[in-house]
């Protein structure tokens, strides 16, 4: 029998586009770089020293996520690296509700057919988002894997590693009644979502990414949709040190009631949904889709990416912060006795 010989290549898996791939981000990994890190860039694991950063005796956070099913509207507009910057924002605003500033980063890749400009421009959005949030692309994995991936699909997931001296860490044991809920707003629908707005969008309105209808006041469906997920970390991290906050929580799956209710602890909260008007968006997504309120507010952020719980005597030194850097405050409601139960006001 002399049959040709087979390679890797023709199970569908090129390594050498694999290679091509990280030498295109291999500059924007590195300048990720900070004083913790050890070593380079393709070694078998990140090395990390939290001494050299301060972090010697503090608590880790970690924190695991994806962009879950924005990557299919990413990958409609052809834009890839707006995805990796949503990422990585979405796990920085994980560990600092917990009060962590974060340290690290590894992402993943998974693919049907391995292109390089794509997951180049993926891994550079990682590392964008990183640079500003003062952590390092520490490592992560490019896996092509035909037959489990269609060509075209892929997947984004990333690992963050944050820390937090012991005495700033928000663990939900400082919520006490009488404290106050001020909302933050959202910069759109950071990385929830997406299956719904995509069925209300592409299917029920039938609309294409370059559509601007007059609900979006004047922007694109792309626009709306790709608007990148928001990092509270500037704003906030002078707060946890301050010891100004009792808690944070990160509206993202599952809405308000959903992320405000892991940090409640022994209280209940009663929202004013009159406190604040959700933004075009979800004002036209809610009336395509025919949402009923509860849905509406359980799949979307409405408009709320982060909710402080602040003690009464905290709340002027926040609400002065916060308006000194520009921001809207949404008032919406107060912590009662209770046990972790959220509902409408």
């Amino acid at each position: 029998m002399n049959e040709e010989s087979l390679t890797y290549k023709d199970a569908g898996v090129d390594i050498d586009a694999q290679n091509s791939a990280l030498a295109l981000a291999r500059d924007a990994i590195r300048s990720t770089f900070t004083a913790g890190v050890l070593g380079d860039v393709g070694l078998f694991g990140g090395l990390f020293d939290p001494a050299r950063v301060g972090c010697a005796d503090q608590i880790l956070v970690a924190s695991a996520d994806g962009v879950g099913t924005k990557l299919e509207v990413a990958a409609r507009a052809g834009v890839y690296d707006t995805v990796g910057r949503d990422l990585v924002n979405h796990c920085i605003n994980d560990v600092l509700v917990q009060g962590a500033r974060p340290l690290f980063f590894l992402d993943y890749v998974g693919t049907g057919r391995l292109e390089p400009e794509v997951v180049a421009a993926l891994i550079r959005g990682c590392a964008a988002a990183c640079k500003e949030g003062g952590l390092a692309l520490l490592g992560g994995e490019t896996a092509e894997m035909p037959g489990l991936y269609r060509p075209g699909d892929f997947d984004l997931v990333g690992f963050l590693v944050g820390a937090v001296p012991r005495e700033l860490l928000l663990d939900g044991s400082r919520v006490e009644p009488g404290q106050l809920l001020l909302g933050l707003g959202s910069s759109g629908l950071h990385t929830n979502g997406y299956s719904l707005a995509r069925k209300i969008v592409f299917e029920r309105l039938g609309l294409a990414l370059d559509a601007r209808p007059a609900e979006l006041e004047g922007r694109s469906v792309a626009e709306a949709l790709l608007a990148p997920h928001r990092s509270y970390l500037a704003l906030l991290a002078p707060l946890v040190e301050a010891k100004r906050l009792a808690a944070m929580a990160h509206i993202t799956g599952g809405g308000l009631a959903d992320n405000l209710a892991r940090v409640l602890g022994a209280c209940d909260a009663t929202i004013d949904l009159d406190a604040w008007r959700p933004p075009a968006l979800f004002r036209w997504l809610c009336a395509a889709g025919g949402l009923e309120r509860d849905e509406a507010y359980r799949a979307f952020n409405m408009g709320i990416g982060m909710v402080l719980v602040v003690p009464p005597d905290e709340a002027p030194a926040v609400r002065a912060h916060l308006a000194a850097r520009g921001e809207t405050v949404f008032e919406l409601g107060r912590t009662e006795p209770g046990g972790g139960v959220v509902r409408w006001g």
